[in-house]
């Protein structure tokens, strides 16, 4: 990979800023770690890495430690449900005072939007977003960038419908970015209360039949407590106006894709049948998520 001349060039807050050159070269490191599929190597060997997570996870946060791991990696792991940040400790201290114990990279998810800049600009260790808010999770959409790649070779010229709470969405967005980036195209499908309006310019909102038509076909996760709050006035309302139900699964072009971010709420964004259905990638997209977060970490720690 490239060598990276600072820690502020080896953050990896976003993929709205990244070029194609450096997205490219990260799915091409992790295709590397893919084909090399060593248990444990010694290429981070006595690097220290931390993951700092103030918000919960538990899929991500695994992914990334089986990830450090294999490097050869000592991992750190650090929840805000034990640690004095539920006594007031800002995130910054918590963040500064593992930079000052000698951590060399810091994987971070957070809350709020729009701390992690602010953050990254005051650390001298690079930090990976592992998810802010309703910002962005690079992470997440490079191995869905991955996915799609090793499906048709190329992400150029491929429509891919995003299908769900985009107003709540940070994979979503991080997709837009990434996919625009390297010349795909996106379309939106969300109920009006799930739209994020300042995102129509760059991905129109189309309907579900028209979402359908796509080349892959991504579902995003239903908060389900949003019920609650009146955003969806139903599991089983939701499904049957937005959900891929076995027979919308059945309309699909023969060489579309099914993703979703996982976990998936079956029966509600995907009916169960169509979980593991033939073109569906989910835990192919699971799998990838590895090889994804040992080629950002290297990146980070290079």
């Amino acid at each position: 990979m490239t060598m990276m001349k600072t820690a502020s060039d080896r953050h990896l807050l976003g993929l709205r800023n990244l070029s194609a050159a450096e997205i490219s070269a990260i799915l091409d490191r992790a295709a590397y770690w893919e084909e090399h599929p060593v248990k444990v190597s010694n290429l981070c060997r006595d690097r220290f890495v931390a993951n700092m997570f103030f918000e919960n996870s538990t899929r991500t946060r695994f992914s990334f430690e089986v990830a450090e791991k294999r490097l050869g990696a000592e991992v750190l792991n650090f929840s805000a449900a034990v640690s004095s940040v539920q006594k007031g400790e800002s995130i910054y201290d918590t963040v500064k005072t593992l930079e000052s114990m000698g951590i060399d990279a810091g994987i971070i998810r957070l809350k709020p939007s729009g701390v992690l800049p602010e953050l990254a600009a005051k650390i001298k260790v690079p930090l990976i977003n592992a998810g802010d808010g309703n910002n962005e999770h690079p992470t997440q959409a490079l191995l869905d960038l991955y996915t799609m790649r090793k499906h048709f070779g190329h992400l150029q010229g491929l429509t891919v419908s995003i299908i769900g709470d985009i107003k709540h969405s940070r994979v979503a967005r991080s997709n837009l970015w990434a996919l625009r980036t390297l010349g795909a195209s996106v379309k939106f499908c969300a109920p009006d209360n799930m739209q994020a309006p300042e995102l129509a310019e760059y991905a129109p909102y189309v309907s579900i039949d028209e979402a359908l038509r796509a080349d892959v076909v991504m579902m995003l996760r239903v908060q389900l407590e949003r019920h609650e709050s009146g955003m969806i006035t139903s599991a089983e309302a939701y499904r049957e106006h937005y959900g891929l139900t076995e027979e919308r699964a059945g309309r699909l072009q023969p060489h579309a894709l099914i993703m979703h971010p996982a976990p998936v709420n079956r029966g509600v964004e995907i009916d169960d049948s169509v979980v593991e259905h033939p073109q569906s990638r989910i835990f192919e997209q699971i799998a990838n998520g590895v090889p994804i977060r040992m080629a950002v970490i290297e990146r980070a720690l290079t």
